[in-house]
């Protein structure tokens, strides 16, 4: 026996072992794939056959079999068994053995995908002309009385509207509803409705509000020299700014700025005694505008006085009251934070005269109910991964954090600002009582409910024991964006395929800091090859094309990300300004980025002048 023969002998047994070992997880989860909705039973056998599959180190394997010129099963997520019996027949014709029979029942990949599409279509509805994979855009609020909005981002590609429950109120969402209805309706196309449930937020509490001040600032050069003086509203507190050219307002008695003329001065004295000069240059609607050279902090009852252009003095007013400045706490490296359980507002660091620490900086938090399941030692982090820190000290009232990473200069801790526990074992429910309530209109008027932060099955069965309340086949799209959830997501999609139709997303955002920066790519990848197996389409989602969103230009990195969400089935883009513009982008990298790739297999399109030497893609233009 040559040694080529016995290679061949060597890589079949291999193969061989690992169907073994399939077979065997069949008969150990056969429970849990028998609990599965008809729809979903072969797709839950592929899914365990997998990652029985998954559980051997097939590198080797994978090397050998290129050897030899054969499929190296990096793609055979959706097909695993039909795959590996081929192979193995393949193997065994070389070694010339009989073709064995082929097992009935397995999917074949042809059926896998029509599975996938189906799967998608129940889910997301019908795809768009030119395009598979589906856009779902997060409304804003401005889309419950804009219907020429919302009609322009169905005409320009949204598949599907997400609606946040975090946000506004039941009938907010009803008239943002009803308007992707008619957009809908008017161009004869199916948009469908996703309803987020909050889920629980775990934020940082509310901060002593400042004092009761603004700043006057002017633009300088870097001499210090003024170059542009500082734009001031002044006017009744009522009426604000008409444009967004500044943000500062003076409030003031709606008779005394009545009487202010173009050319007239108003003079006043800042918080620090200086002496402050505000020309007046005109007026609009209900407000006159103002141009200040000086810096000035101007509080809540400044004296102010104003001169006509011939220096007589007019008029006296008081600075009405101002909004207060809002408070941050300055975190840096190696300082300390106490977070409590208390709902008291939190302070920055206080020191003595001499500079001496007297008190921590402390805040609360939205859910104290935490307090409980974190330990010493355990990390800690603040508004998506901005600050970091490590619980030294733990008791029942607060928790002791030594912050272990921020910016050199210090990093703005503000109110409101997401807390993630990577490495702690929490209870919390992902299914709040506001979610419970909301679930009553969601169930009536949505398509899909979105359900955030998953960790196990049993947040599932919440979720299916909740909507078992309503009459109502509403869609399921579970949230990954934990650890916790990451590690149970077979057995989280195992308990949902109970239900039909199921969607995964993949929430980045929150994802990515609990899993951490250098874990975060390959889990995504994870996900989807998991999804896949299971038949099941997903969402890739969080910072989609966002600074186009946003601010109305892209960067280069994220045009790449936005051409590597085309392996999902859906792509969710947040809302911005420049919305539609990031609607019809993502609609043409989409198009074209088809032709290159399917999932995670890579395609190969004609090269038009490659027997030229030349390189063109005019054929892929869209």
């Amino acid at each position: 026996m040559n040694k080529k023969h016995e290679k061949l002998i060597s890589l079949k047994e291999k193969i061989d072992n690992v169907i073994d070992k399939i077979k065997l997880l069949e008969e150990e989860y056969a429970n849990e794939i028998n609990k599965v909705s008809p729809i979903y039973s072969k797709s839950a056998l592929n899914l365990i056959h997998y990652l029985g599959f998954r559980s051997f180190d097939i590198d080797e394997i994978q090397d050998q079999l290129r050897d030899i010129g054969l499929p190296s099963l990096s793609n055979i997520e959706a097909h695993v068994m039909r795959s590996l019996q081929t192979i193995s027949a393949l193997l065994g014709h070389l070694l010339g053995n009989p073709v064995p029979e082929k097992r009935k029942g397995i999917i074949s990949v042809k059926k896998s995908r029509k599975i996938l599409n189906r799967n998608t279509k129940l889910l997301f509805g019908y795809k768009s002309k030119k395009r598979t994979t589906r856009i779902m855009v997060t409304l804003p609020n401005t889309a419950a009385d804009d219907f020429n909005f919302v009609n322009r981002l169905v005409n320009l590609g949204m598949n599907s509207a997400r609606v946040n429950c975090a946000h506004d109120g039941p009938e907010d969402w009803k008239r943002m509803i009803d308007n992707v209805h008619r957009a809908s309706e008017k161009q004869l196309r199916s948009c469908k409705v996703m309803m987020d449930l909050g889920g629980p937020k775990l934020r940082t509490g509310s901060i002593l509000p400042g004092p009761k001040i603004i700043h006057i600032k002017p633009e300088k050069d870097v001499t210090g020299k003024i170059t542009n003086p500082a734009k001031v509203w002044i006017a009744s507190p009522e009426f604000p700014p008409p444009d967004d050219t500044t943000n500062i307002q003076i409030p003031v008695n709606e008779l005394w700025y009545s009487k202010i003329k173009r050319g007239d001065t108003i003079h006043l004295e800042d918080t620090r005694g200086k002496k402050v000069k505000i020309v007046v240059e005109g007026s609009k609607g209900n407000g006159r505008w103002g141009y200040c050279s000086t810096s000035a902090y101007v509080s809540t009852g400044t004296e102010m006085r104003i001169f006509r252009p011939d220096n007589t003095e007019k008029l006296t007013e008081k600075v009405g009251e101002l909004m207060p400045i809002e408070q941050y706490l300055t975190m840096k490296t190696g300082d300390y934070l106490i977070l409590h359980r208390e709902f008291k507002p939190g302070e920055p660091a206080k020191y003595d005269e001499q500079g001496k620490l007297i008190e921590y900086a402390h805040i609360s938090c939205t859910l104290p109910e935490i307090f409980a399941d974190v330990k010493v030692s355990e990390k800690i982090f603040f508004d998506d991964g901005k600050v970091e820190g490590v619980i030294e000290e733990q008791s029942f009232e607060e928790l002791k954090i030594r912050i272990t990473y921020a910016k050199d200069t210090g990093s703005k801790l503000k109110a409101d600002k997401g807390i993630n526990l990577p490495s702690s074992d929490l209870k919390v429910s992902g299914l709040t009582e506001k979610d419970k309530e909301d679930l009553s209109f969601v169930s009536q008027y949505a398509d899909t409910v979105n359900f955030s932060f998953v960790n196990d099955e049993n947040d599932v069965q919440e979720l299916l024991d909740e909507l078992a309340k309503y009459d109502s086949k509403i869609g399921i799209i579970l949230k990954i964006e934990t650890q916790k959830g990451f590690k149970n997501l077979p057995r989280i999609l195992l308990r949902a395929m109970q239900t039909f139709p199921v969607g995964v997303m993949i929430a980045r955002g929150d994802l990515a800091i609990e899993t951490g920066w250098k874990n975060f790519a390959s889990i995504q990848e994870e996900i989807l090859r998991i999804c896949e197996a299971a038949h099941i389409p997903d969402v890739w989602a969080t910072q989609v094309l966002e600074s186009l969103a946003k601010k109305g230009v892209p960067s280069r990195a994220e045009i790449t990300d936005a051409a590597l969400a085309q392996r999902a089935e859906c792509v969710m883009l947040n809302k911005g300004a420049y919305i539609e513009k990031a609607v019809k982008m993502l609609d043409r990298i989409l198009r074209r980025m088809q032709s290159f790739q399917k999932k995670k297999e890579t395609m190969l399109p004609k090269l038009d002048e490659a027997e030229k030497l030349q390189l063109s893609h005019d054929r892929f233009n869209v």
